[in-house]
């Protein structure tokens, strides 16, 4: 059974993991929301999803 999960979900859900946990504080996952929201509108996105898109795959024939 293969099961599918949103990068987006997976990182939210590591978020909420480390801020209820107290390893990072509301203005430092702030920060690197907004970091991430600005890298996401620049000419480094095309090259951040393709390395992204790159793991995935990889991690997939791993595992098949």
């Amino acid at each position: 059974m293969a099961l599918s999960i949103s990068a987006v979900v997976l990182f939210g859900i590591l978020t909420v993991f480390l801020l209820r946990n107290r390893a990072v504080s509301l203005g430092a996952a702030t920060a690197i929301f907004l970091f991430g929201f600005f890298v996401a509108s620049t000419g480094a996105q095309k090259t951040i999803y393709n390395l992204c898109q790159a793991i995935a795959s990889t991690l997939t024939h791993l595992t098949a």
